[in-house]
């Protein structure tokens, strides 16, 4: 089969949008791979689709990780959280975006990998040149996979979360009471010596009082108001003015006592109020990775791992990869391309340190040596026009100093 049979087949002429659309993603030449083989295709569609879908997953990470960054804090996992429009678009923004940086940075580290030697081994060589790109696959892997981590044992994460966050209010809720309760029991002390006081002229008047209706009435001595009587009513009516006389002394600083023991009731009611506004703050990214990292550690070593293979898998595969149709094609024409606009590769064989060969590519740049050689002629050119100018000047100078040897020289006598 010839190769325009090939690729006129009707299994292999036609290319979908998005098969070319994943080419793109893995920064591969879409004119050059629909006139490659089948297993190109392939290959490259692979690549740019673990791409895609890196770029995905760093998109709902970052929802989740923005979510619970900066949304509302409660006590976890009571009641559900309410939520602006405005903070919902602005969370899809961030999302968007965040899933569009990452995959540009997957485009440009897999597109940038070159495929070492051609061969399906791996050198150290090709390991040292492509560190630094696995260093930052590494970075991004681990970066997305946390959240996703998070809202996988979101509901494990709330049992835990909740139960530190109610261990924390009880302690914010045992030092605010017991702040507040000194002092209300130092106000008690003193409303009740003041209230004990009062009782005690309070029972002395009754008893006053008593002892008075019960002489008019005849229950004590004889009816009537007589002296007994008129004594007793003079003893009633000393008790009315003792407790009148203290109420009137010790009312005010009551009344401020209960107002204060008022005030600070409220006060604590507020701080405790306050004390669950804080603990809400636990309710943070931090707080649930140190959870989920006690909950599971199989999974947070596990999950990792699957993004760091995703990450790192392009790059590794690109250095396995054998060089195939495609990649002819694509050289041949940046070698065409280099031709055409005067950059010559040449490679050079030398000897290593230790005795083995080292190859080693070499440019030649025509444009920039036409130019330098043009440079060099006019200065050279110039350069032998100056020496024949000299040259002549100095013969003819010395022709005029043989015929007339008095003009380049001054009379010392006239001089002086």
């Amino acid at each position: 089969m010839s190769t325009s049979d090939y690729l006129s087949a009707k299994e292999n002429a036609k290319t979908s949008r998005f098969t070319k659309f994943l080419w793109w993603c893995a920064g591969a030449d879409s004119y050059f791979l629909q006139r490659s083989p089948k297993q190109d295709r392939v290959k490259y569609a692979g690549i740019g689709g673990i791409v895609f879908a890196t770029g995905m997953l760093a998109m709902v990470s970052g929802w989740f990780a923005f979510f619970t960054a900066f949304g509302q804090k409660t006590m976890a996992g009571q009641g559900e959280e309410t939520h602006s429009l405005l903070f919902l678009i602005g969370n899809a923004v961030f999302a968007i975006a965040w899933g569009l940086m990452i995959f540009n940075l997957d485009r440009f580290i897999v597109s940038s990998t070159g495929k070492g030697d051609g061969t399906d081994k791996m050198t150290w060589g090709e390991l040292g040149q492509a560190t630094p790109r696995i260093i930052i696959a590494i970075i991004l892997g681990l970066v997305i996979s946390k959240p996703l981590e998070i809202k996988i044992l979101e509901t494990e994460i709330n049992i835990e979360l909740n139960n530190l966050q109610n261990e924390e209010l009880a302690i914010f809720d045992k030092a605010t009471k017991e702040r507040f309760n000194a002092d209300i029991v130092v106000i008690d002390d003193q409303i009740s010596k003041i209230e004990s006081d009062r009782d005690k002229i309070v029972v002395r008047q009754q008893a006053a009082e008593q002892e008075y209706i019960d002489q008019m009435q005849g229950r004590a001595g004889s009816a009537g108001y007589g002296p007994r009587a008129k004594q007793l009513e003079q003893l009633k009516l000393g008790w009315d003015k003792k407790l009148a006389d203290f109420d009137t002394r010790m009312g005010p600083d009551l009344l401020r006592l209960k107002n204060q023991r008022e005030d600070k009731l409220a006060n604590m009611d507020v701080e405790l109020t306050h004390n669950k506004e804080k603990i809400k703050g636990l309710d943070g990214i931090l707080a649930r990775m140190k959870i989920a990292h006690e909950l599971s550690l199989a999974l947070s070593i596990f999950l990792p791992l699957v993004f760091l293979s995703i990450e790192t898998g392009p790059i590794f595969f690109k250095m396995m990869m054998t060089k195939g149709a495609y990649d002819y094609m694509v050289e041949n024409y940046t070698l065409k391309t280099n031709m055409e606009n005067g950059v010559i590769r040449t490679e050079h064989l030398y000897e290593s340190k230790d005795g083995g060969p080292i190859l080693m590519e070499k440019y030649r740049y025509l444009e920039v040596e036409a130019i330098r050689k043009e440079r060099e002629d006019a200065l050279n050119a110039q350069k032998e026009l100056n020496t024949k100018a000299i040259s002549d000047w100095k013969n003819r100078k010395l022709s005029e100093l043989k015929d007339r040897p008095e003009a380049f020289y001054k009379d010392s006598e006239g001089e002086a």
